[in-house]
């Protein structure tokens, strides 16, 4: 499949497309739905649902295979790893405290992504789902923060199924057979009613589960499928 789009990357997103690409294709038979409703141009706010730790690799192919580059928030540890941490880290990617005084501040840069024209992948779930038949979990509310900071920004869900039967909880690693791994892009979530409303716990919460009730929409389609 040909990139929908070619915007300029830079050295470290190229290396990453390079590995990622074979990788993905070597471990996954891969199955994108309506990469076409992914924005060309201008910010973005892509909300996925997270069920392995390999799908962080197959979203940001998803992403680049629809023409745009992604920034991923990602948990600040990896950042401090060997040999990930600096591509990470060249390729733009965006680290998320969860204590300390840095905590607070985490979603500034992908708020200012957003308003650069970036697109910004962030999984509200915050982890893996702990849900037993991988089903979205409820989501913390960073992603209704970003939203509303940014209300011209399209918010567009993703759902996606499969990645964790390749592996799944506690690293297990099962590559043969090669198994499918499927994912839908949906329509922006519309959330127009939530302009200047101020941001209350509440509005959080509500905008937050809108959100979620979009993405888990779209995993419900690929399961629902009879061969899944």
């Amino acid at each position: 499949m040909s990139r929908a789009h070619r915007p300029k990357a830079g050295f470290w997103i190229r290396l990453c497309a390079v590995i990622i690409g074979p990788l993905t294709t070597l471990l996954f038979k891969i199955r994108w739905h309506h990469l076409d409703r992914m924005p060309a141009h201008g910010g973005v706010l892509v909300a996925v649902n997270h069920i392995s730790q390999a799908d962080t690799a197959t979203m940001a192919w998803m992403i680049w295979q629809s023409g745009r580059i992604p920034r991923f928030l990602i948990k600040s540890s990896v950042f401090g790893w060997p040999i990930l941490g600096p591509i990470m880290t060249g390729g733009g990617q965006i680290p998320v405290y969860r204590s300390g005084s840095q905590a607070a501040d985490s979603l500034r840069p992908a708020e200012q992504a957003l308003r650069d024209g970036e697109c910004v992948v962030i999984y509200p779930e915050g982890t893996i789902t702990a849900d037993p038949d991988y089903w979205p979990m409820q989501a913390k509310t960073g992603v209704a923060r970003l939203a509303l900071a940014c209300p011209d920004v399209p918010v567009i869900p993703i759902g996606q199924w499969g990645a964790h039967r390749t592996l799944g909880r506690g690293g297990r690693f099962r590559p043969f057979p090669r198994r499918r791994h499927e994912a839908i892009v949906g329509e922006p979530v519309e959330l127009g009613k939530y302009r200047d409303v101020e941001p209350t716990a509440e509005v959080l919460r509500a905008v937050t589960d809108e959100i979620m009730a979009a993405v888990t929409a779209q995993v419900e389609r690929l399961r629902a499928a009879p061969d899944r």
